[in-house]
């Protein structure tokens, strides 16, 4: 089994654990409950097995300063995918940056996934894992070289200084950035604004919606993932 998915899993068991005994000491009142059964996990684990060697099989693609977008399952993720206006797939981004022979994606992320708020760097295959995420995609600026350079640049130099999540979504602050401004303003910074990039006004708020990331005519669309489950 794949180690990644046996971790998860045995993180997970305790909740099943306790489902069964809630089962077994009131089985009438809880007789509608489906009891996974071996066929179910087996299922379940090929799957996911499938989707993981997704991922490593598309890492093999992703360059430098590459724009990650992915899927998200839960309620939030869904709430940003409806503040795009033109393409709802995505609803979290983060860089692609090479250290040492791995690839991390950085990104802006707040709530119950990130407590300390910083900003975080996660192995690409955990960035995109199919146990939070409906699938994922990559996506590619024309940078020179240069300002690609300069583009990771930026990305260790905020993550050094420890760039907090910004809980009130203002586009106007640097201290503190949401998912989409972070890379929003890495793009415009690298280029030197030579490459400017769209937002998303509703109710007189302006902001970074995810489609305003990739549909830009600067920007190439290398890979979209679908998972199947």
């Amino acid at each position: 089994m794949n180690s990644f998915v046996q971790n998860v899993i045995l993180g997970r068991w305790p909740l099943c654990r306790l489902l069964f005994l809630l089962v077994a000491c009131n089985p009438g009142q809880y007789n509608n409950i489906p009891v996974p059964i071996q066929k179910d996990s087996l299922k379940e684990v090929k799957i996911i097995n499938a989707a993981l060697d997704s991922i490593h099989s598309n890492e093999t693609i992703v360059m430098q300063g590459d724009i990650i977008m992915r899927t998200g399952r839960d309620f939030t993720s869904e709430t940003m995918r409806n503040l795009c206006t033109n393409d709802k797939t995505y609803s979290h981004c983060g860089i692609a940056s090479f250290e040492n022979d791995s690839l991390f994606v950085y990104h802006a992320i707040g709530g119950e996934w990130n407590p300390d708020q910083k900003l975080r760097r996660d192995p690409f295959d955990f960035f995109c894992n199919p146990f939070e995420n409906r699938g994922f995609g990559i996506f590619r600026y024309k940078l020179t070289p240069g300002e690609n350079q300069r583009l990771i640049g930026l990305v260790h130099k905020f993550y050094g200084q420890g760039i907090m999540f910004d809980m009130r979504f203002d586009l106007a602050s640097d201290d503190r950035m949401y998912c989409t401004e972070f890379v929003y303003k890495l793009i415009e910074g690298a280029s030197k604004n030579k490459i400017s990039l769209s937002t998303t006004t509703l109710n007189h708020v302006r902001f970074v919606a995810p489609d305003n990331l990739f549909i830009n005519p600067d920007c190439t669309e290398i890979k979209r993932v679908i998972f199947n489950r």
